[in-house]
């Protein structure tokens, strides 16, 4: 599936680029802002030496998943896949063949990202692997970056319930949420932009959530934790 949709955003351009507007503002509320979800299937998950080889990016606007406008691309490898790799994902050399390198892979996920603000599951993969490929593309990625694996933590705190959402499947079923074709890069984007959704309107029951609170997931969750309970709770 491909498309193309403007954007609320999480790149900025370089020296020489064109510099795209604004990205939303953090006390901005969270069904008023742009998302953009994105997932990365990868030869292994060390950024010095392995690399992206498909990725997907789903849009949210209004609360609500645009699947029409998701993207979904391959890029050719430049190393061998190690087969443990190969085994989750199942992306073979041979699928990637006839795939532009990454540096032309990456232009619609890209495009797709200007002016939103990025989501992911278990976000410091796709920050790792995201922020030197855009750097070489004259871009650089913004914060905030939102990870439904700290929004799911919060989530079980704020209900007093063992959290069990650090795959993303689970976090799924956790939610009564569909897994839509697990370690592929575009059902696993549609699965984490349905999960964010789902975590937002949840925590909503708490405190109204806006693009900041929601990036602060992982510090409230830690600030949460740590907080003694009252006598006799």
């Amino acid at each position: 599936m491909t498309g193309r949709f403007r954007t609320r955003a999480q790149v900025t351009a370089g020296a020489g680029e064109q510099s795209p507007a604004p990205a939303g503002r953090a006390r901005t509320p969270w069904r008023l802002a742009h998302f953009c979800v994105v997932d990365l299937e990868l030869s292994g998950l060390d950024p010095k030496h392995d690399e992206i080889i498909s990725f997907a990016a789903v849009p949210i606007d209004a609360g609500r998943v645009m699947a029409g406008n998701a993207v979904y691309g391959l890029s050719r490898n430049t190393r061998p896949l190690p087969e443990k790799s190969v085994l989750v994902h199942g992306i073979r050399a041979v699928d990637l063949a006839d795939a532009p390198p990454l540096h032309e892979a990456i232009r619609p996920l890209i495009e797709i990202m200007t002016d939103r603000v990025l989501v992911a599951h278990a976000a410091w993969v796709e920050k790792s692997f995201l922020e030197p490929v855009l750097r070489r593309q004259g871009v650089r990625l913004r914060r905030p970056v939102l990870d439904t694996r700290d929004l799911g933590q919060l989530l079980a705190l704020e209900r007093g319930v063992p959290f069990t959402g650090f795959a993303l499947s689970d976090l799924a079923h956790g939610l009564g949420l569909p897994v839509h074709r697990p370690h592929h890069a575009l059902g696993d984007a549609l699965t984490t932009a349905q999960a964010f959704i789902a975590l937002a309107t949840l925590l909503d029951r708490y405190a109204p959530q806006t693009v900041r609170t929601l990036s602060q997931a992982k510090r409230r969750a830690q600030t949460f934790a740590d907080y003694p309970a009252e006598p006799g709770a």
